[in-house]
């Protein structure tokens, strides 16, 4: 079922790709580039390699919190780094707990090597709704005796 699922198969139902930045980005302009892509966090990369995660959360507390400008501040000064990373053999299950014990919302997909997604915990919990709408579906075919044999 859902929880059992693996990355890879959320991913290829959500498509692959990733939006990032370099560390010296100004937190201003992340945040612009967010807003702009409706997301609520992008990677900090240097060339192929995962630097970090820049989220709003670390805007919230480490930006403005602190009194810091977001002009004059870089994600590579506040981002959160190392990123909790998943692979794509991880469970969907996996991916919840890692992201309950880590208190995270965002997790970048590595494969073979490379950065080539990253799973919000929106589209782990469509993934679930999802699923379990289709087991849903299947149970009332079978039991109203139009299953398939």
């Amino acid at each position: 079922m859902g929880l059992n699922d693996t990355v890879r198969a959320v991913l290829d139902h959500k498509g692959i790709g990733v939006c990032a930045v370099a560390p010296e980005t100004p937190v201003y302009e992340a945040l612009e580039i967010m807003a702009d892509r409706d997301i609520g966090a992008v990677l900090v990369m240097e060339d192929a390699d995962l630097c970090g995660i820049f989220s709003e959360r670390d805007y919230a507390r480490k930006v403005i919190l602190q009194g810091k400008a977001s002009r004059a501040t870089t994600v590579g000064e506040i981002m959160t780094s190392p990123a909790i990373v998943a692979t794509l053999d991880l469970s969907v299950d996996d991916c919840m707990r890692l992201m309950t014990d880590y208190r995270i919302r965002h997790l970048p997909v590595t494969g073979e090597d490379a950065v080539i997604g990253v799973l919000s915990i929106g589209d782990l919990v469509n993934w679930i709704i999802r699923r379990q709408e289709e087991e849903i579906h299947h149970l009332h075919h079978y039991i109203a005796g139009s299953y398939p044999a």
